[in-house]
């Protein structure tokens, strides 16, 4: 077989960049709220002025056995902003409250869909695995526990979903270590849309070391010095909605493949200010973007301390000037405002470059999220813990990266064919999700993922179920690959091996990286590596290959009962179409 690439190969296989999504009759309507003159290809927000309220702390649910209800409600995101059309967790009317739960004791909550109208009814995708107009009114959702690891039934399965009106008792066993969670919801083919809505929360899991307590043995910031920040970028209209069209071209009721923010959101309010003594503090902070990548700082470049990330703690604190983080990803944070004068303020920022393709279309960076303003009180002014693992009142140290008793290469892949509707699929693997082409790893092995992004923009790759460790990020020759290993038609396996065509040394993970994690940036056109033990059920106190449910998506549109876990994009606009694969832990 020719090495050599055909045109229609080309045509179909990568699309450089985010692309310029679907155009159709729809595009000329009128627009709902401004177009910038100067970027007339994307949606811009009304003109908001930052730091005009203060950084919402959010509410603390906790207990065994809990309840969390979806429902509709009206959410004020701006001063200057009428209130908005939002769903909510658990009585608030924006996000959901922060769950607290301790290692080894389970929390089984009971959900419930009472969403009475949908914020985005306009904008579900009916050509999207099985959506149609009913998904509009009716919404359905799933709740997920981002880094639990969870019994399948529990999980947030995307089709496992609950109408209006109906319940899913989940239990959560919390047998993993103390750490940041997040729960949202999972839905399939409109994840993207209920979160952006407002379904999502943090879970905070304590135990004997990291208590959340003042006086806690680690020595860390605690009570009102640890707080939780959701981060996020929106659009808004004219007349106060969120939107998650970000471009022009794009006819509403139609998937795209970015939909970038122009606006900060923190803990559901527009570019907020929160005044803090003069010492330590703990910000538990979670990317729940639908598509931004963030390297976030302080506006003067002041130091912090990176203490985990979603696994848990680090060995150490690692002091940094930055910290980069994907849609899903979690960082511990300490942050020292000791050495700023009263009165003095210092913005949390961002500089992550935009994507090309996405860059191409007028899509500036969202420069900052929130301002702190130092006040003349005293705060916690311990110093910063100089290990947090393997000494008195600490966990053990982390485990060396085992050794993997197999290597799995895996691809991500941006595909396009411009006779299709969407003219753009985002892939695993070159496969569509109802495949049954799928990873099916034994319980109990150690595997080494290759996860090769062939893409020209970052992508934070999710496991659901399991952590593993990053072993590093190497360059890869895209173009030899593929002309090595051309693209064959989607719902053919494509996972080449990367090694023949690496350029240049493996890098190491960020500092901030060496620990637990659930979700890694795999970068453009390069390969990261990580490494996951895949648990037994004796270890888990559940099978996690048992049969439970029934879901229609991957089986021709009749019910079907339901087995194992998935795998995605955590770019929820990439998982909605098409970038998340189911996978089984057999034994």
């Amino acid at each position: 077989m020719s090495g050599r690439v055909s045109r229609r190969t080309m045509m179909r296989g990568l699309a450089i960049g985010a692309g310029l999504g679907a155009v159709g009759v729809g595009a000329a309507r009128a627009f709902p709220f401004d177009v910038d003159p100067a970027n007339p290809l994307v949606f811009s927000s009304p003109h908001l002025e930052p730091f005009r309220q203060s950084l919402p702390i959010l509410p603390v649910l906790g207990g065994s056995s809990i309840e969390l209800q979806a429902r509709s409600t009206m959410h004020s995101f701006h001063p200057d902003l009428p209130s908005s059309p939002a769903l909510a967790y658990g009585g608030e009317d924006y996000l959901g409250p922060t769950v607290e739960a301790e290692v080894g004791t389970a929390t089984t909550v009971a959900y419930r869909n009472d969403i009475a109208d949908n914020p985005f009814a306009d904008d579900v995708d009916t050509s999207l695995h099985g959506l149609s107009d009913h998904d509009r009114t009716d919404v359905p959702t799933s709740l997920h526990l981002h880094g639990g690891s969870t019994p399948p039934e529990s999980d947030g399965h995307p089709e496992l979903t609950q109408r209006r009106g109906q319940e899913l008792a989940h239990r959560f066993p919390n047998g993993q270590e103390a750490s940041a969670l997040w729960y949202h919801d999972h839905a399939m083919g409109v994840t993207r849309l209920n979160l952006y809505a407002g379904l999502a929360g943090m879970f905070l899991l304590r135990d004997q070391y990291d208590t959340g307590a003042v006086g806690n043995p680690l020595g860390l910031p605690a009570g009102e010095f640890e707080i939780p920040l959701v981060l996020q970028d929106k659009i808004f209209t004219e007349s106060g909605r969120q939107s998650v069209r970000s471009y022009v071209l794009a006819p509403q009721g139609t998937w795209d493949v970015a939909t970038p923010g122009d606006v900060g959101v923190v803990n559901g309010k527009v570019w907020p200010e929160l005044e803090v003594a003069r010492g330590l503090y703990r910000f538990r902070v979670l990317n729940a973007a639908s598509f931004s990548v963030w390297n976030l700082h302080f506006g003067n470049r002041m130091r912090f301390w990176v203490i985990g990330m979603e696994g848990g703690l680090l060995d150490s604190p690692v002091p940094t000037d930055h910290v980069r983080l994907g849609p899903g990803e979690r960082a511990d944070l300490v942050v020292d405002f000791g050495g700023l004068a009263a009165g003095d303020t210092v913005e949390l920022c961002n500089d992550e470059p935009v994507p090309l393709g996405v860059a191409q279309r007028g899509v500036r960076v969202m420069p900052r999220f929130c301002r702190f303003l130092v006040s003349g009180a005293r705060g916690f002014t311990a110093p910063v813990p100089e290990t947090l693992r393997g000494r008195s009142g600490a966990p053990s140290r982390l485990a060396e990266i085992a050794r993997p008793q197999r290597v799995r290469n895996v691809s991500v892949m941006q595909l396009s064919d411009l006779l299709a509707s969407p003219s753009i699929t985002m892939s695993l693997n070159n496969l569509h999700y109802t495949t049954e082409d799928i990873e099916m790893p034994r319980q109990g092995t150690v595997e080494q993922w290759n996860i090769v992004n062939i893409t020209a923009e970052p992508h934070p790759i999710h496991l659901h179920l399991v952590m593993f460790r990053v072993l590093g990020r190497q360059t890869i020759d895209t173009t030899g690959l593929m002309e090595a290993h051309p693209i064959p038609a989607v719902g053919t396996r494509w996972t080449p091996d990367p090694d023949p065509f690496v350029i240049g040394p493996q890098s190491a993970p960020m500092p901030w990286e060496t620990g637990s994690k659930d979700t890694v940036i795999a970068d453009p056109n390069s390969v990261t590596r990580i490494v996951v033990r895949f648990p037994t059920a004796d270890e888990l106190g559940f099978d996690p290959d048992a049969v439970f449910g029934a879901g229609t998506h991957h089986h021709g549109g009749h019910a079907a009962p339901l087995q194992g876990y998935v795998w995605h994009c955590h770019m929820l606009d990439h998982e909605d179409h098409d970038m998340m694969l189911r996978y089984r832990l057999v034994q």
